[in-house]
């Protein structure tokens, strides 16, 4: 019996010290299963961190409409020169507009190397997103001449922005709570940048201080200079007349068609920032190898600037 009791006790103790040999072991399998957890963690690397240049068709929201929709930005090239390119100020009125500016992300996307090392593009197609998507259906620019409402008073609503505000009558150069657009009156708004669009690129603007900036309007068919009563520049006079001999538009010193308060380009021309208004001959073309001209021309003068 007591040789018994002897042989048992060896056994536990043998037991006991191989539990203890192999939990202290270093290749256990409790000690493997750390060294995962240790190095496992992620590595959470942004495409795109508020410092590093947007490029090559990056999109970026400058605001919102009256009606929340994005007012985007797309960007090409990472020079310090930006040239600015503006559509949809007048919204589904003015839809081809948009639709040359498409024609430019798509342009600038597929040869990013038309672009100088110096300069930077950036595109806005859609400045009244709610004005286009009064006519078009979408506010993202997304469509065709086949989705234009074909009612005419349809499509003059979508000139103004959901406060019935014409945005080209909004900006500080001679600014009008009642403005004129040809023989009608329309809204200025109820004071300069009154309206969350012109709020969004106004501050865009003081922000970027572009070396230029092309608006899109249709139609009368010229490249028209900026002014605020201080005479137009020289860098405007060089910026409308190089767009207008390469893309065959006639050029114009002022829109003298009808007076008009609170335009855009002059109030660019007011900041000294050298700006011009290029109108399509008609409400339905792009005349996409006529501006492809002028924005080529534009590209070489500021490359070689």
């Amino acid at each position: 019996m007591k040789q018994t009791t002897i042989i048992t006790t060896g056994v536990v103790i043998v037991a006991i010290a191989a539990i203890y040999f192999f939990t202290r072991s270093p290749s256990a399998p409790a000690t493997v299963t750390e060294t995962p957890t240790e190095t496992a963690q992620p590595s959470v690397s942004p495409a795109v961190t508020p410092s590093a240049p947007l490029t090559n068709g990056a999109i970026s929201v400058i605001g919102k409409s009256v009606e929340g929709r994005d007012i985007n930005a797309y960007h090409y090239g990472t020079g310090t020169s930006e040239i600015l390119f503006i559509g949809g100020i007048h919204g589904g009125y003015e839809w081809n507009t948009v639709l040359v500016a498409n024609k430019l992300t798509d342009y600038l996307k597929a040869n990013p190397s038309v672009i100088p090392v110096n300069v930077k593009v950036i595109v806005i197609p859609v400045l009244n997103p709610d004005g286009l998507n009064k006519v078009v259906g979408t506010a993202t620019g997304n469509f065709t001449a086949a989705d234009v409402s074909t009612s005419k008073n349809t499509v003059i609503a979508g000139r103004f922005n959901a406060n019935t505000v014409d945005l080209n009558r909004n900006f500080d150069c001679d600014w009008q709570e009642n403005g004129k657009w040809q023989s009608t009156t329309v809204s200025g708004g109820t004071a300069v940048f009154s309206e969350p669009e012109s709020q969004a690129i106004k501050n865009y603007i003081t922000t970027a201080k572009p070396a230029a900036v092309i608006v899109w309007y249709s139609a009368a068919g010229g490249v028209y200079a900026s002014n605020c009563h201080g005479g137009v520049s020289a860098e405007t006079n060089a910026l409308t007349q190089t767009y207008a001999d390469a893309s065959g538009y006639p050029a114009y010193q002022s829109f003298d068609f009808y007076s008009t308060t609170g335009d855009i380009t002059n109030w660019l021309a007011k900041i000294n920032i050298p700006a011009v208004s290029v109108i399509l001959t008609d409400h339905s073309n792009t005349e996409w190898s006529k501006n492809l001209l002028g924005v080529q021309a534009l590209l070489k003068y500021y490359g070689n600037k």
